[in-house]
């Protein structure tokens, strides 16, 4: 089991800037990948921003250029540091990590990070 707690959402004027952070617990040394995903209000959840545990990196074409994800190994930890951002940023923003397991792909998922774009 891996455990994922996200901190460091809020509300954030256009063109602002956020870093979201997410500490994983537990089976870490299972974890193939770790992302980002959001979810806004009447709209499906869609990723974000994902890392490979080879240091890869996947970004949707909406973020490309304002935000980056990264890791902390030392502190089991991934960020996603947004900047430039847009009111169609408001979203509730999961954290992920992906385990492809012994007995098959897993999914685990943090409770969620609400982040406003407003003025």
């Amino acid at each position: 089991q891996v455990q994922l707690v996200e901190s460091g959402g809020g509300l954030v004027q256009p063109g602002g800037s956020l870093r979201l952070s997410c500490a994983a617990s537990g089976s870490i040394f299972s974890i193939n990948a770790m992302g980002w995903y959001r979810q806004a209000p009447g709209k499906q959840r869609e990723l974000v921003a994902a890392i490979t545990s080879g240091g890869s990196t996947n970004y949707a074409d909406s973020v490309k250029g304002r935000f980056t994800i990264s890791r902390d190994n030392a502190k089991n930890t991934v960020y996603l540091q947004m900047n430039s951002l847009k009111p169609e940023d408001t979203a509730v923003y999961y954290c992920n990590a992906f385990s492809r397991g012994v007995a098959g792909p897993v999914d685990y998922w943090g409770k969620g990070t609400l982040v406003t774009v407003s003025s």
